[in-house]
């Protein structure tokens, strides 16, 4: 499941708000039960079991489920058949079922059926199915549970979703969303990753809808009063979270790989026209993972959904994946360079789901990153070699500085870490399990290279397909070819010999401990002194004692552009140079998940390099280095001065990666600044910034032409330099939006510099309004994307209000589009204090829409708070995440990242303030 903002987007409204553990055991038994007084049912008897994992006293085989949502009263019926496997005698099955009403429990056991007494638990989402007769261990058994619900209101489960025609009619649909505990929502069933089993669904719907499963539709009946029943092939062997059904009115499109695999994009009938992208871009990816795992894609086809409510990105049901509308619907005179980036990496991630997740699945959640980590890496691998034109190498490095900012809080958690409960279960759906997932699968490859890398995911891939795995799955897959490589002389110069690789002992002290390592570089002669340590903003000693990485170092210097290669396994090492060199640079392209300090004269060499001949480094070296000494300030290994110093180079910049990096890291200093009503500082800042890349601005032509980097490129600063009041941006802009408003919105504006002209546009009343009336009747996801994000950025106190409003009503809004809206008035200093009223004041309403512990909810925490830098404000945010309940979110790991983010913006103030006050920075811009 892909997170649900798309790349650019998210980084334009990070950056530019206007002044306007160890695993887990692999299951239980019930001789693990303890002793102490067992949980009570509903019905006031005692609960047979205590656990939140169910016991592994029997598993599922098959399942036959009929489902037959009504989408005029918005609820649903069913009944399933679980073919059970005993593997201890018992007369107790425990199984999952969330808010449904079971009708009827019987046991269908050899000698004839029976009943089966139901007990419920809801605090576990447990049921208790308790027989008169001993099940036998060996034996297989079926139940049979008849049941219904209610379509839920949530973007979870069996869930309704509504759109309007163009006619103004509303139609409602019913999808699905199971990952990762809700199909216990929808059907009685063992709920847990490693219970895989075979699914045989039916649906039952009006002549007027179709349905949809994991697997093709083998034949249609039809029942008394007019209905239909579709029966869907059986499935291959699967967990629960990946089944997936929707009943709905959509039309599709079709193509057929060159392997045979039929692919279909659906869509609601007045935005099918917008689908041909999604098709194209899926038969070409699903034709590079069957080629590149080698392993045949096992399904004879794979539909692609948009549904109009959807809470994250996309999610990978096998056979039926489901997406955003935003995430799938292309237009090509409407849609952005960005659009076409994102649309294609979630496509991208969602199918390499089917072989990492779907065909080999982690045992449980500790390990998402088994999924998530493999299908966001795999997104840049396969968009790379099957869309070169879309530069997506430009881009993997934000990932990796993303994952850096979570992970350098002590709050942080290891990429496999025990989790439990529902809610820790969705926190694991967060930036580590995903982009540091993907960030260390990059450094591994490139310390075993891609070749033995490639071979050793493919050998892990067919020996588990259609089971469960753990991390040392992998790593043993990997050490092999490994070493096989070593033997043949194919070993990486410089990493290891064949008797010292040890993959797992690598890649341990990356999987199981919190954090990554902060290498200390010092220059002497010849030699290089090594020391690591935990990189942590946190002040606490404490928290960086114990902790070591092996660390593969690469590095290139003044008098060789050779990438050298050095794997650091101590606490301190040195490394001999053959001759002396100026300068030194480590972590070449940021192909490792570490930070560099360069001590003695190390910053002072990078700086003269950068400020005399900056593309002596690869784009990707430079925007390491802007963010690395940016972070060393935080920490106090380097001072402010140094970092500045480094930046003023930026006035040479074109490339895209070290500009929005140069942004990320000074924007976000005046941010800190509104905060404090510091309005002199603040506009001093701004004025510096905007004077740093004001050459690069007037460049910019505002048009859709160039290279897709060019492009995103030109969107960023034409918006950056629009809201910071640039005046040519500014007359430009406001130009265009009089033109196009004139023509009531029917100009063509190039796609890309549309945000600008919108934002612009949305600064006063008038503009605002018939932005967002475009907004209501725009079938454009991608215009609808930035006309909302203007809306947002507006200086219109009374507006934003509304929009948030307008966002939790759902009406003209999509609920699922208000984290984003909040998140993005949080950033607006006009609307930073509505949103955090809003926040507190909707929330349990949030909770419950979103899901306890979903990245929904964690990002809205954090993006609300995570600017304040005043001891007031953190004491507000303390006291009211300190007044809520365990139910409702006391233990949310984010809630402790926003303290920890509160008090290092704090403490950075306190430190920096002085300095930033003497500091005359036009005059260095000019003296430079």
């Amino acid at each position: 499941m892909t997170m649900c903002s798309l790349l650019v987007l998210v980084l334009l409204l990070e950056l530019l708000a206007p002044s306007l553990g160890a695993q887990l055991p692999e299951g239980h038994n019930e001789e693990d039960n303890v002793s102490s007084p067992p949980p009570i049912a509903t019905n006031g008897q005692p609960f047979p079991w205590d656990q939140m994992r169910l016991p592994e006293t029997v598993s599922p085989v098959h399942y036959y489920l009929l489902i037959h949502p009504n989408l005029t009263s918005l609820d649903f019926t069913g009944a399933v058949r679980i073919e059970v496997q005993v593997h201890k005698d018992t007369s107790t099955i425990i199984l999952h079922s969330k808010a449904l009403q079971i009708a009827k429990a019987e046991l269908l056991a050899p000698e004839g059926p029976g009943p089966l007494q139901v007990l419920e638990y809801p605090a576990f989402h447990q049921l208790a199915l308790v027989s008169n007769v001993l099940l036998v261990s060996g034996w297989v058994y079926e139940v049979r549970l008849e049941f219904s619900a209610n379509l839920s209101d949530s973007f979870h489960g069996f869930y309704k979703s509504s759109y309007r025609t163009t006619s103004g009619e509303l139609r409602f649909l019913a999808s699905t969303q199971f990952e990762a505990t809700s199909a216990r929502a929808a059907f009685p069933c063992f709920d847990e990753p490693a219970f895989k089993a075979n699914y045989t669904i039916q649906i039952r719907r009006e002549a007027r809808h179709i349905a949809l499963s994991n697997m093709p539709k083998v034949k249609t009946v039809e029942l008394p009063g007019g209905l239909l029943e579709d029966h869907f092939d059986t499935s291959v062997k699967m967990s629960t979270y990946l089944v997936a059904f929707i009943v709905s009115d959509f039309l599709s499109v079709s193509k057929t790989t060159s392997h045979g695999v039929k692919i279909s994009v659906y869509a609601v009938p007045d935005k099918i026209d917008q689908t041909e992208f999604a098709l194209n871009a899926a038969v070409k990816l699903l034709d590079f993972y069957d080629d590149y795992f080698d392993i045949p894609y096992p399904l004879p086809k794979q539909d692609l959904a948009a549904i109009p409510d959807f809470q994250s990105g996309a999610m990978e049901n096998w056979g039926l994946t489901t997406y955003r509308e935003s995430g799938l619907l292309f237009d090509s005179s409407k849609s952005s360079a960005s659009d076409k980036l994102g649309i294609t990496m979630v496509i991208a991630h969602e199918l390499a789901h089917q072989w990492f997740g779907n065909l080999v699945t982690m045992q449980w959640w500790n390990d998402l990153w088994l999924n998530e980590g493999f299908a966001k890496f795999m997104e840049f691998v396969s968009v790379n070699i099957t869309n070169p034109e879309l530069q997506v190498n430009d881009f993997f490095l934000g990932k990796c500085f993303e994952a850096m900012e979570v992970d350098s809080l002590s709050s942080s958690h290891p990429v496999s870490s025990q989790v439990e409960t529902p809610s820790q279960i969705q926190e694991m759906f967060d930036d580590v399990s995903y982009d540091k997932g993907a960030c260390i699968l990059h450094m591994l490859r490139d310390f075993l290279t891609p070749e033995a890398f490639k071979i050793g995911i493919v050998r892990y891939l067919r020996r588990y397909s259609y089971q469960n795995t753990v991390n040392t799955h992998l790593w043993d897959s990997l050490t092999n070819v490994s070493e096989e490589f070593c033997s043949r002389g194919k070993a990486q110069s410089g990493w290891f010999s064949g008797d010292q690789l040890d993959v797992r002992a690598i890649m341990d002290t990356w999987t199981l401990q919190e954090g990554f390592p902060l290498v200390t570089v010092e220059l002497r002669g010849r030699q290089v002194r090594l020391s690591q340590e935990r990189y942590l903003k946190t002040h606490d000693p404490s928290q960086k004692e114990g902790f070591l990485w092996q660390v593969p170092l690469t590095y290139i210097t003044s008098s060789s552009n050779t990438v050298h290669r050095f794997l650091l396994q101590t606490k301190t090492d040195v490394l001999y140079l053959p001759e002396e060199v100026v300068w030194v640079k480590f972590n070449v392209d940021m192909s490792g998940y570490y930070m560099v300090h360069y001590e003695g004269d190390g910053w002072p060499s990078l700086t003269s390099l950068l400020l005399t001949n900056h593309t002596a480094l690869s784009s990707n070296d430079r925007a390491s280095l802007i963010n690395n000494v940016f972070q060393l300030v935080s920490v106090g290994k380097v001072g402010l001065d140094t970092a500045l110093d480094l930046s003023l180079y930026l006035s040479k910049e074109t490339e895209i990666m070290p500009v929005t990096q140069g942004l990320g890291e000074l924007v976000p200093l005046y941010k800190l600044m509104e905060k404090r009503d510091m309005v002199a500082l603040e506009n001093q800042m701004k004025d510096f910034i905007v004077d740093l890349f004001r050459d690069l601005i007037d460049r910019q032509t505002w048009t859709d032409e160039g290279s897709v980097s060019e492009r995103m490129l030109r969107s960023y600063l034409l918006l950056f330099g629009s809201v910071r009041n640039h005046p040519p941006c500014v007359a430009n802009a406001t130009q265009l939006f009089k033109k196009w408003r004139a023509s009531d919105g029917n100009m063509s504006l190039p796609s890309d510099i549309s945000l600008a002209v919108f934002a612009m546009g949305a600064r006063d009343p008038e503009g605002w309004d018939f932005l967002f009336e475009k907004y209501r009747h725009s079938l454009h996801t991608s215009v609808k994307s930035r006309i909302k994000s203007a809306l947002s950025i507006s200086p219109l106190q009374h507006k934003l209000q509304s929009l948030m409003e307008q966002s939790l009503g759902g009406e003209v809004m999509k609920t699922q589009d208000l984290p984003h809206v909040v998140i993005s008035v949080s950033r607006n200093p006009k609307g930073y204090k509505l949103a955090w009223d809003f926040l507190r004041h909707n929330w349990h309403t949030l909770i419950k829409k979103f899901d306890l512990g979903s990245h929904s909810v964690s990002g809205m925490v954090t993006g609300v708070t995570n600017q304040y830098s005043t001891r007031e404000m953190l004491d507000e945010v303390r006291g009211f995440f300190g007044s809520l309940s365990e139910e409702t979110g006391a233990g949310l790991r984010c809630i402790q990242q926003t303290y920890e983010s509160i008090e290092e913006n704090i403490r950075w103030m306190d430190q920096h303030l002085p300095r930033l006050q003497s500091l005359k920075l036009l005059i260095q811009i000019e003296h430079c």
